[in-house]
């Protein structure tokens, strides 16, 4: 388990929620020691219905000053991955990106919160469509979106639970 904290979520206390009583567990989160360094929150994380944020931090930008896009990608990739994995799944399959097309709109700058939202498009047995979108504070108070992408995602048994 990571030292991430999963949010307070609309609704009764899930099992594994801060409200409940038990530690905060999603499957997809577990030892994500990936999302552990970037500094995800978690603010919501329903299957099929994801809301994450962040801090950009200097050691997330590329040379020109703005967030190197693989660091936009990986935290895009949290959404996702937390959307795709029921929280209530039994744990013998796991469902994984296989494939993922990312359109970069606006740069995005140091110190800024940003935020990623992944939602469910259509699931059709083991496939699914995801859309996510990676936003960022702006300093009027709005935002603007710094990334859109859809991803493409196959469920699978779960390679931890085999027994080489």
């Amino acid at each position: 388990m990571t030292d991430i904290e999963v949010g307070p979520v609309a609704g009764p206390a899930p099992a594994g929620s801060p409200d409940s009583g038990n530690p905060p567990v999603h499957p997809a989160f577990v030892n994500d020691r990936a999302a552990e360094w970037l500094g995800v929150e978690v603010l919501k994380a329903e299957f099929g219905d994801v809301l994450i944020r962040m801090q950009l931090r200097e050691e997330m930008l590329n040379g020109f000053g703005m967030a190197q896009g693989g660091m936009v990608f990986a935290f895009a990739d949290v959404a996702f991955a937390l959307a795709c994995n029921d929280p209530r799944g039994d744990g013998s399959t796991v469902t994984v990106a296989s494939g993922v097309d990312v359109n970069f709109m606006n740069p995005g700058r140091a110190g800024r919160t940003l935020t990623a939202s992944a939602t469910l498009v259509n699931q059709t047995g083991r496939s699914g469509l995801f859309d996510i979108r990676v936003t960022q504070e702006t300093p009027d108070g709005g935002e603007e979106i710094i990334a859109e992408l859809r991803g493409r995602s196959r469920t699978i048994p779960n390679p931890a639970a085999r027994n080489d």
